[in-house]
């Protein structure tokens, strides 16, 4: 390998530009063993040097992450709901990966900073968590937030994308998860948690236009969009950017979640008439009074099973990243695409592998020692970083997801 090729394992670090970095023998804590967290702890629990744990309050998830690790992982049932849960989890070890629901998220990081510990987390909360870089900064933690696939890996190869351009005049990012086998009605299946799908659905969607932000209606500005092994498939405005929206300064931004024709009319319909609300509303009840209940819990019930891939079933993941702009005077433009699908040596989707691996990806960079940076790190800072994304690109291609680059 020469000096500017992908970074080679070996026993207990990684291999950089010809420079050894040790991961040593490091504590790891993974919270939450859902489909992603699960093909998380299986990742780094490969990795000699790392003794690794997985939380979670469900005994399947836990179950399921051990045997895929053959007896190396450590599991521990835990519920991280309640005040000071994770601060005391995550007390014993070196490092924190995170993989909670976004209902968790905001709190989670909160208290693993307090802690005084590194971070690479995926959850796709609401709040802000740049509002915590100070508090980082303080404690000398480096927190890399939306670290998945988008966000995640699309923030990081926007900033890797504008830093190579003189200037960069428009990034668009276009991603789904689907399954491979189109189902009647939904023509789709979760491949992380149907809660922060809804969110998805529900959540203001920012995007830049003329330089400034603008808030959009989820699900708006429907387009068709072509992808070579998928077909046709429909985009529409999601809340994506995230913190690109404040780091980049780049004058056009969008990001849009794909799916099958079809879907989003569906979606819109079930939001028009108030499914995914979280207000309770009064239904009578079988007793001749008045219950109480949440739509969205009703949904979760009744839609959430029928969004859950069962054994074997297949899905896949696309993903095209552009950023258009000027270099040497002349108009230029980098786009990266993926297309990725279950694996079926595994038994993993294809999403949680895509979001899982992106992030045990950093989480190996921060914990050789290769980025550190105190603070709350938003993927395109790593981007911007040189040196930074290939060495990611790098990690991922060993492991089957490979995204391609096309610059003109």
């Amino acid at each position: 390998m020469d000096d500017h090729g992908p970074p080679r394992e070996r026993r207990g670090g990684l291999s950089f530009g010809g420079v050894w970095y040790a991961l040593g023998m490091k504590k790891v804590v993974v919270l939450g063993g859902g489909m992603v967290g699960g093909v998380m702890a299986w990742d780094l629990c490969r990795e000699e040097g790392l003794d690794v744990t997985l939380l979670d309050v469900r005994e399947e998830n836990l179950a399921g992450a051990s045997s895929r690790c053959g007896g190396r992982l450590r599991t521990v049932k835990a519920d991280l709901s309640g005040p000071g849960a994770v601060a005391r989890a995550v007390s014993g070890y070196d490092f924190v990966v995170g993989a909670l629901s976004s209902r968790l998220g905001y709190s989670a990081l909160r208290q693993v900073i307090e802690a005084g510990k590194d971070y690479c987390d995926i959850s796709f909360f609401a709040e802000d968590a740049l509002a915590l870089d100070g508090l980082a900064r303080e404690k000398g933690v480096t927190a890399v937030v939306d670290c998945g696939v988008a966000p995640g890996m699309s923030n990081m190869l926007a900033g890797w994308g504008v830093s190579r351009l003189d200037r960069a005049g428009k990034v668009e990012i276009y991603v789904g998860g689907l399954p491979r086998e189109r189902v009647w009605p939904f023509e789709y299946k979760a491949g992380f948690s149907p809660w922060d799908v809804i969110e998805e659905y529900t959540r203001p969607s920012r995007v830049v236009e003329g330089g400034r932000e603008v808030v959009k209606e989820a699900l708006s500005e429907a387009e068709l969009m072509d992808f070579a092994g998928v077909g046709t498939l429909e985009a529409f405005n999601t809340d994506g950017l995230r913190s690109l929206v404040r780091t980049l300064g780049v004058p056009e931004m969008v990001e849009k979640t794909m799916r099958y024709p079809g879907h989003i009319g569906l979606m819109k319909v079930f939001r028009h008439v108030g499914l995914f609300s979280e207000e309770a509303v009064e239904v009578p009840s079988a007793d001749g009074g008045v219950a109480r209940v949440r739509p969205r819990d009703v949904i979760a019930r009744l839609m959430f099973p029928q969004w859950s891939y069962g054994p074997g079933e297949e899905d896949l993941t696309v993903m095209r990243v552009v950023v258009r702009g000027e270099k040497g005077g002349r108009a230029s433009s980098l786009r990266w695409d993926l297309l990725d699908f279950y694996d079926r040596s595994t038994g993993a989707t294809s999403m949680s592998r895509t979001t899982g691996l992106a992030c045990t990806a950093v989480a190996r960079l921060v914990m050789g020692g290769v980025f550190k940076k105190p603070g709350v790190i938003p993927p395109e800072e790593i981007g911007k970083t040189a040196g930074m994304t290939e060495r990611v690109l790098g990690l991922l291609r060993e492991r089957g997801v490979d995204y391609t680059e096309v610059a003109s």
